[in-house]
């Protein structure tokens, strides 16, 4: 287990972490959210060593992350951190022979990924003349390597077209299926919810909700009802007591109901426009969730569980 324990750390007056805290199970992948300045990137800094927390501890396996638990942790930083020189596969081993490899078993752990990831045909080029998006997969590859134990990994998918995303993606994939905790930062919400079991979004130096998409799904079910009515005229739902409409379009309404308000009257008034072809809660996005975790208040006077900022994460 992975665990990011009430990290606080401020520079000067400004207060990036306020008591972030949350676990990575074996196999789990985690997706961390939050906008620009939330302190995702101060947060893995502080896991690997390259910056130093005010208060708070982080843990692999119950003891606390030292410079040898380090060089078992498989880390992408957000700025590239490649020697433009070196060509594709001699840098690999490279990294692998940092992490402790042995020359030979790193040769073949850099041919591998050089493989899996797609760069084959650019094994022996200077990664300086890479696209950004290969220079993007090396720098995955030295995060894979070395066979690591925990991957911690700060905006990966940046910069990748399509194909390199799914590629990066299944090799995400691959190591959770043999039990890495995987850590990934990332703005590209639609990837996170496809990929991740659990997440964590960050505001203000806070975590301001966490738990997997299925739950923070769940805890905002039965908000919004999606009706789907071929035949009904535009605002048909505005005139329907303690409604509000969402979004309409082309028959398909989404409406939000005030509490206590009835879900067959709503039912009702969409019969009487003609057909309903559909008529079901609607589960939130998780763009949707993260912008409304993002603008709510955070800090004591919040309430919540949330409002510690240390809401923990399991499998």
């Amino acid at each position: 287990m992975l665990e990011i324990d009430g990290l606080y750390k401020a520079y000067g007056d400004n207060r990036v972490l306020e008591g972030v805290g949350f676990t990575v199970a074996p196999g789990q992948m985690f997706g961390f959210c939050g906008s620009n300045g939330a302190g995702k990137t101060t947060t893995m800094r502080i896991a690997m060593g390259l910056a130093r927390a005010d208060a708070g501890e982080v843990r692999w396996r119950g003891r606390p992350v030292d410079e040898d638990v380090r060089r078992r942790i498989g880390y992408m930083p957000e700025e590239r951190g490649l020697y433009p020189k070196m060509r594709v596969r001699e840098q690999l081993a490279y990294f692998a022979r940092l992490h402790g490899m042995e020359a030979a078993s790193a040769g073949r752990a850099a041919e591998h990924w050089v493989e899996v990831l797609g760069l084959g045909e650019r094994r022996d080029e200077r990664v300086e003349k890479l696209s950004l998006g290969n220079q993007q997969r090396v720098q995955l590859g030295a995060a894979l390597v070395s066979e690591p134990e925990v991957l911690i990994l700060d905006e990966p998918f940046s910069g990748l077209d399509p194909v390199g995303v799914d590629s990066l993606a299944e090799a995400l994939l691959q190591q959770a299926r043999r039990g890495v905790p995987v850590i990934f930062s990332s703005h590209q919400l639609e990837l996170v919810e496809r990929l991740c079991d659990a997440v964590g979004i960050l505001a203000r130096g806070r975590i301001v909700a966490s738990g997997t998409v299925t739950d923070l799904r769940a805890r905002e079910a039965g908000r919004q009802l999606r009706v789907v009515a071929p035949d009904a005229p535009a605002g048909w739902a505005a005139a329907v007591p303690g409604v509000r409409v969402v979004s309409e379009q082309r028959g398909d309404t989404v409406l939000e109901l005030a509490p206590g308000t009835d879900d067959q009257q709503v039912l009702s008034a969409a019969l009487a426009t003609g057909r309903v072809t559909h008529f079901s809660w609607r589960e939130p996005t998780l763009v949707e969730l993260f912008r409304e975790a993002v603008a709510a208040p955070t800090g004591p006077s919040a309430g919540g569980p949330d409002a510690t900022g240390s809401t923990a994460v399991a499998a």
